[in-house]
């Protein structure tokens, strides 16, 4: 992600856009297995940090190193 993320929280369709993922459910996938990002609610709607995006992010990148 060489763009800066934006100032404020993500929501799931963010991060399939930002990601290029087939869909919200696979957010949600990941959420379930506790493999991506970490995220909240706020009431019934999903939200992420974006820095902790960036934190899952390097995280990976780390990985694959």
């Amino acid at each position: 992600m060489a763009t800066a993320l934006p100032n404020r929280f993500l929501t799931p369709a963010d991060l399939v856009e930002m990601f290029e993922l087939p869909s919200v459910e696979t957010v949600y996938q990941w959420r379930r297995k506790r493999t991506g990002p970490r995220g909240f609610r706020v009431g019934r709607r999903l939200r992420f940090d974006p820095e902790d995006v960036r934190a899952w992010v390097d995280s990976q990148l780390g990985e694959a190193a």
